[in-house]
């Protein structure tokens, strides 16, 4: 009886493993075992569409040998952001294995793609039209109106039902318009700020000399996070006329990344980020924060949420929030905020503090201003944070995969072995 008791146990905990480790993949670590795919792979890399596909629970990706990858890196003419779309395109947020694909309802289905979920689609050209051809052929084609079926299924590389599907195709699937990007080489940021809502900082950025500083970090990575208009006029926002030029400078060098990061990229990041304000002046760095698709920046000052792309062109990035980035080291726990309209105070009443004795063994301290009020920690400061954490932590260990696995086997292991 306990010998079948702990085979019992032993089949619970393997499957259990085994379910909960198909939950992850990384795709680049599986292709490393593939070498008739390394180019595909290090356009996964270069373009972080790779991390992407890890942030997607289930996933076919149809890849292409590297005479069929040569061929897309020579029509997009090597442009990045053009690879970078088709890669999206290739790969499907559905799980299609073999069998799915030699039978599919109706013969012909539509699936959605990476390159759909960045809202640059126009229509249902970020789907993939899957058919069954004669001869038991798979074609795959654009949704593009004319579009033939120049790649076809070639075979299976691996699959990890029913989270990850790798297939081989015989061709990349292009649409007229898909490899054509904004270069960052030859784009004009100050434009595409205003165009995204973004003026004030546009001028700030033009106007304080950071523009320079922004250009000269292009070729060798560069993120720049971009608060919109609103971001300069919401309640609490400091007043940016009080700051020193250098202050301003230091500021606008802290909304931005010396390397590339792309949305989808920030999720996976953890720990603090240096910016182009850190160095021997401070540490000038924030840390990023998700929760599901939402991805926001604390600054140990305030959070902001990061809302949209402006142009993503390797090795450049370039994305919008709802506030302003507001660094420890230039506000500390509180912003000072800009100047509202004029409010006379009754000069002649003596204010309760005039009144109290001050303490016996201290002196009293004049100030320019009454003290503000003391203010509630940001939403997401660092000790709130880690507090979180901690509990996120004991509920996934209570109510999660190893908390559910020691309510079911322990009493399971207590009655079959006593």
């Amino acid at each position: 009886m306990k010998t079948m008791a702990k085979l019992l146990l032993t089949q619970i905990f393997v499957s259990f493993i085994l379910f909960h480790s198909s939950q992850a993949h990384n795709i680049t670590a599986i292709l490393d075992g593939y070498p008739d795919y390394a180019l595909y792979n290090s356009y996964l890399t270069k373009t972080k569409v790779c991390d992407e596909i890890n942030a997607h629970e289930t996933v076919t990706c149809l890849v292409l040998p590297d005479s069929a990858m040569s061929s897309l890196v020579t029509s997009a003419k090597s442009s990045l952001g053009g690879i970078k779309n088709a890669l999206r395109l290739l790969n499907l947020l559905d799980y299609f294995d073999p069998e799915k694909l030699h039978d599919l309802p109706s013969g012909t289905t539509l699936s959605t793609t990476l390159y759909q979920t960045t809202g640059n689609a126009a229509g249902n050209l970020g789907f993939v039209n899957i058919t069954n051809l004669r001869g038991g052929k798979v074609g795959f084609a654009s949704t593009a109106p004319g579009s033939k079926f120049d790649a076809s299924y070639t075979k299976s590389v691996a699959k990890y039902p029913f989270n990850l599907s790798i297939v081989e195709i015989s061709a990349p699937i292009i649409f007229p318009g898909l490899l054509d990007t904004t270069s960052a080489a030859t784009a004009n940021i100050t434009a595409l700020l205003d165009k995204a809502g973004c003026k004030t900082f546009a001028s700030l950025v033009a106007s304080s000399g950071v523009l320079k500083i922004y250009q000269s970090e292009m070729d060798k990575g560069l993120t720049i996070f971009a608060p919109n208009d609103d971001a300069f006029q919401a309640p609490g926002a400091p007043d940016l006329t009080t700051l020193s030029s250098a202050d301003l400078v230091t500021l606008l060098q802290y909304h931005a990344l010396p390397q590339y990061t792309p949305k989808s990229s920030l999720s996976s990041l953890s720990g603090s980020l240096n910016t182009l304000a850190s160095g021997a002046v401070g540490n000038y760095n924030f840390s990023v924060v998700s929760h599901g698709d939402d991805v926001s920046l604390n600054t140990g000052v305030d959070t902001s949420r990061v809302a949209s792309t402006v142009l993503d062109d390797t090795p450049v990035c370039i994305l919008t929030v709802d506030s302003l980035l507001l660094p420890v080291e230039l506000f500390g726990g509180a912003p000072s905020p800009a100047p509202g309209p004029a409010v006379l105070s009754p000069e002649l009443a003596p204010s309760p503090a005039d009144l109290a004795p001050a303490p016996l063994g201290k002196k009293k301290h004049k100030h320019d201003s009454p003290p503000a009020p003391p203010m509630e920690s940001p939403a997401d400061a660092p000790s709130k944070v880690a507090d979180k954490a901690d509990l996120k932590a004991a509920n996934a260990m209570m109510f999660g995969p190893i908390g559910f696995l020691t309510m079911v086997v322990t009493p399971l292991a207590f009655g079959l072995l006593v």
